[in-house]
Formats: structure tokens, C-alpha cells, sequence
């Protein structure tokens, strides 16, 4: 079995995202994640929404699908569906995933569909010069912003925990190891997994940057970032895998969710399940499918008589 390094995923494709932009750490992340995994390129695929993100699917070494604004979600649906033995990665803004596409982002939940999205979040629609994205706080404004927002923002842990992923992580773009490990763990999850993760955007939020995230303009130099796995603000470590009831679970998943009205933003793994996947329930009614995906198989020489018998 031949040894995958990163380089194998990186496209020769001209990078043309902005200089410092969070962008760069969370394509790193998926290209280190997937050289962990040892996953062979043409057996993982990328599919990508609008905005700056959406160039993700350009610039790895994979099959690759841009899709429309806001629809990564069915779009990586009907491909895991037609050949479920391929790993199905999509990416996609804030904007795209939460915004235009909150509708199948809330149904790609509900299916746990085996398949990883992740979510640059920014908090603006960076492509089209910093609009006000979905996660945004109420009354803040950016410097690209007319005016303040007057909307209640996404908590897209939340969205998730409510839609129905059984894996929900958050990460920071600019810790691109940690990242790594997160989309790994999201990747080798069996079922819906979302990976929110925060990043920064030089040009036009200059409200979330890195010198916020890390804290430098607090009087006491603390950061806002702390990693869920360690010892939080309040003296306990948040166990994803703590054997209690589901409810249990979204419950303390859900406080920490809300922890950065506090000043405070953890990352790592809020909550993880192992559900009944959408295709182990196909493949209890087509069994047929468990030998061979149905892209490789000739539909077109088999009768329609069981069918319509069904219907009559």
C-alpha cells in the first residue's frame, strides 16, 4: 500500500487567495488530515460552494466538483449516494453553508449522510467585498459594513446539534495541526460530521483577527481560544464521548456552544454519536448495493416489472 505524503494532495493550480488569509490554514488542514489518513487522492472528493472557499476544490490533489452558491450539501449527497466507497469532503463560507444553503445544510443533518463539511467562517461574504454573513454578532459592524448588523447571528454548533450531525467540531485556521487533527477525526467519522472553523480575513474583518482571537487586546493578554480537551474556564474538560444519554450530551454540547457570549471561544469536539448512517439504511433495502456502489453497476439492465408491480 503506497505511502501518501502532503504533496500528493496539493494541485499545481495557481493560489490566488489573499496574503493572510485563513484560507491557506484550513487547506493545509485538509491536505495534512488526508496524508494521515492515508486516503489515495482518487478515492476522495471535494465539492465546493461560492465564495473564496469555494477555490478549495481547485487547489487539492483529488476529484474535485464547484458547485452552485449554497448547495455543497446536496450536491455531496447525490455523490456518496452513487458511489459510497469514495470519501466525500465538502467545503464551503460561512455565508454559503449558513446563509443561502442553511436550508440543506439543517436537511444534510437530518439525513446523516457519511460524509465531512467543512465551514470557513469569517463572518462576511469575503468574495463579493465583506458583506455581513450569518455569523456575525449583533451590532458589530466590520470596516466594509455601512452599517452595523441588526440581526441575531447563527450558532452554527447549535444549527448542528439540532439538524442532526453526529459529529460536531469547531477549529481555528491558524492553528493548522490542531485543525488537521479535527477534519482527520471528522473524515474517519461514520456519519454526518461538520467542522466549523474560524479564520481570519485581513481585507475585510477587521473586527475578528488575529490578534483577537489570540487575545492581545485584552488588558490581561489572555487568549479567547481554548481547546475543549484541556481544562476550561470554568475547571472541566468536555467529553464528546461521555457514554450519557443523547440528550446529555447536546445539553452540555450546547453550553459550550454559547460560551464566546462569555469572551470565551472553545475548539475540538463538542459532540459525537454513532447513529444508523443514511446508506446502512439504503443498504437494507438494496443489499445488492453492499456488494458493488451503484455507479459501477448497470441499472440500465434491470426490470422496472418488480417496480411497477409495487405501485399498482
Amino acid at each position: 500500500m503506497p505511502e501518501y505524503k502532503i504533496k500528493d494532495y496539493k494541485a499545481t493550480i495557481h493560489n490566488d487567495w489573499c496574503p493572510g488569509c485563513g484560507d491557506f490554514g484550513i487547506l493545509s488542514g485538509i491536505q495534512m488530515a488526508l496524508a494521515d489518513l492515508g486516503l489515495p487522492p482518487h478515492e476522495v472528493a471535494i465539492i465546493s460552494g461560492i465564495g473564496c472557499s469555494g477555490k478549495a476544490s481547485h487547489y487539492i490533489q483529488a476529484y474535485g466538483f464547484h458547485t452552485l452558491h449554497g448547495r455543497v450539501v446536496p450536491n455531496a449527497t447525490g455523490m456518496k449516494l452513487a458511489n459510497h466507497d469514495l470519501t466525500v469532503i465538502g467545503v464551503g463560507g460561512d455565508g454559503d453553508g449558513y446563509g443561502i444553503g442553511g436550508g440543506h445544510f439543517v436537511a444534510g443533518g437530518r439525513r446523516n449522510l457519511d460524509f465531512t463539511y467543512v465551514i470557513f467562517n469569517n463572518d462576511i461574504y469575503a468574495l463579493t467585498k465583506g458583506q455581513a454573513s450569518p455569523t456575525i454578532g449583533k451590532g458589530q459592524r466590520t470596516k466594509s459594513m455601512p452599517e452595523a448588523s441588526i440581526y441575531e447571528p447563527i450558532n452554527p454548533v447549535a444549527l448542528a446539534l439540532s439538524a442532526g450531525y453526529s459529529f460536531i467540531a469547531r477549529s481555528y485556521a491558524l492553528d493548522v495541526r490542531y485543525t488537521a487533527r479535527i477534519i482527520a477525526e471528522a473524515i474517519k467519522h461514520p456519519g454526518s460530521a461538520v467542522v466549523d472553523v474560524h479564520q481570519t480575513c485581513p481585507a475585510f474583518n477587521n473586527l475578528h483577527t488575529k490578534t483577537w482571537y489570540e487575545g492581545l487586546d485584552r488588558e490581561e493578554k489572555e487568549p479567547r481560544l481554548y481547546k475543549l480537551e484541556e481544562t476550561g474556564y470554568d475547571g472541566t474538560v468536555h467529553d464528546p464521548d461521555d457514554q450519557g444519554e443523547i440528550m446529555e450530551k447536546k445539553t452540555a454540547a450546547i453550553r459550550k456552544a454559547y460560551e464566546l457570549e462569555e469572551g470565551r471561544l472553545p475548539i475540538g469536539v463538542f459532540y459525537r454519536v454513532r447513529t444508523k448512517t443514511l446508506e446502512e439504511h439504503l443498504l437494507d433495502k438494496m443489499p445488492d448495493l453492499a456488494g458493488q456502489p451503484l455507479v459501477h453497476q448497470d441499472i440500465y439492465q434491470r426490470s422496472l416489472e418488480p417496480l411497477y408491480q409495487e405501485l399498482s
